[in-house]
């Protein structure tokens, strides 16, 4: 945005005269005789009068008492607020269609709305944004604009940077110190005017803390699943309810309970195919909308806003029902080091936890299926659990591995010996014991 022209000719008109009155007084550049007019002088010699204004606001008053240039009282009042500019190095942060948006480098986080004079900021800075630059502030007619004289500096920023600017520009916002006009007061927010604080009036009342609003939303999905799932479904609901509640800060503070109720279940429900004709339970989604009096696409829009803070898809087996992990292929398809899609229950023990340190499946399978055997063993008076050390011939350092397995049929001893060296069950083998040979092609 720019500063209308008739605005834009009176802010030169003054500050020229501003400016060639210094000059005079301080012999800052020029010849004493004949002082150079202050437009006509170069940038660099143009910089040195304004710092030397800057170090000397007193100047100000003693032109307003002089009036060398003869200017009204409306126009005397505008250069008498100047003695609030604002002078140092600021990052232009952002271009709005109001202003500019500049953070201060030093002090307290505080950011300015800067207006244009003639010429937009996109063309007096041609960096990129954010771009580091050093020049005045000047407040006119309730906005503010700048002494005609940017420098900028060939500085990048990187990302650590730029995440520290707009945190500090949260910063300022926060504090009311997001300025559109000067003295520093904060008469404007950067998109609109800020409310004027009111006094005298009673403490809002605290609102309800996370773990109130979960206990509510808990209770009415607890209910829900009684009447119409099941308990396994009420366990997940919690746990994703937990899960929100333990965010920081917590987004089931925003909204109605209800609603957050309602989204939790349709989120649980998506990833089980609840609608799926062929589950049990089954329900269709819009039926949990109408149990919470919520409208559809309200349901719909807050599950969609959890899956995608969470990061919930359908085959997550962290949000599936226990009881379905065993019975979906797809929760233990992964791709190998190969780039090939394998189950990963046929794979080696040590690349399935891996894949559970990971995150990529429930359990470890080979875990389990030992723990199953210990405990079949504990409960079984009539089997006998045997132990084999299998070792390779020839080979050296000696290749060898130790199993326990209960009494069995061959057959399923030699599933034993191949799983447990990792082989393919491609080989012709044989068991040899005293008496009959027995082979197995």
């Amino acid at each position: 945005m720019l500063l209308p022209a008739e605005d834009a000719a009176l802010f030169f008109k003054l500050h020229c005269a501003l400016m060639q009155f210094v000059n005079e007084q301080l012999k800052v550049v020029g010849v004493p005789e004949s002082v150079t007019p202050y437009a006509a002088l170069p940038v660099g010699q143009r910089r040195q009068v304004v710092e030397a204004l800057v170090s000397r606001l007193d100047l100000i008053d003693a032109f307003i008492a002089a009036n060398p240039a003869r200017l009204s009282p409306e126009e005397l009042e505008i250069v008498s607020s100047w003695r609030h500019l604002v002078s140092g190095r600021f990052i232009a942060l952002r271009q709005l269609q109001k202003h500019m948006i500049l953070l201060a480098c030093q002090g307290t986080p505080t950011a300015y709305g800067l207006v244009a004079l003639v010429d937009p900021m996109e063309r007096v800075i041609p960096m990129p944004l954010p771009a580091m630059i050093e020049t005045v502030l000047l407040p006119f007619r309730g906005k503010i604009t700048y002494d005609g004289i940017i420098s900028s500096f060939n500085v990048t920023f990187g990302p650590g940077s730029r995440r520290r600017f707009e945190q500090n520009l949260r910063i300022a916002k926060a504090s009311h110190r997001l300025l559109t006009s000067l003295p520093e007061t904060p008469a404007k927010e950067l998109h609109g005017a800020l409310p004027e604080p009111k006094r005298d009036r009673a403490p809002r009342p605290a609102g309800p803390s996370p773990r109130e609003v979960l206990t509510e939303v808990v209770g009415m999905m607890d209910d829900f699943c009684q009447r119409r799932l099941n308990e396994e479904y009420a366990a997940l609901c919690r746990k994703l309810a937990e899960k929100l509640a333990g965010k920081r800060p917590s987004p089931l503070l925003r909204g109605q309970p209800a609603t957050w109720a309602c989204g939790i279940l349709r989120t649980i429900g998506w990833v089980n195919f609840l609608a799926d004709r062929s589950q049990s339970p089954h329900l269709k989604l819009p039926e949990i909308d109408r149990a919470f009096g919520v409208a559809e696409s309200t349901g719909q829009g807050k599950a969609k806003a959890i899956r995608r803070l969470l990061r919930i898809h359908q085959f997550d087996h962290r949000w599936m029902l226990p009881s379905r992990w065993e019975s979906d292929p797809i929760i233990w398809t992964l791709q190998d080091s190969r780039g090939f899609m394998v189950d990963i229950r046929q794979q080696p023990v040590a690349m399935q936890r891996e894949a559970f340190r990971q995150g990529l499946i429930p359990y470890v399978p080979a875990d389990r299926a030992a723990a199953a055997v210990q405990a079949q063993v504990a409960t079984s008076s009539s089997r006998r659990l045997f132990q084999f050390k299998i070792a390779l011939r020839e080979i050296e350092p000696t290749v060898w591995r130790r199993i326990q397995v209960l009494d069995d049929t061959w057959d399923r001893l030699h599933e034993h010996f191949q799983t447990a060296m990792g082989w393919t069950n491609s080989h012709l083998h044989e068991f040899l014991i005293p008496g009959p040979a027995l082979r197995r092609p």
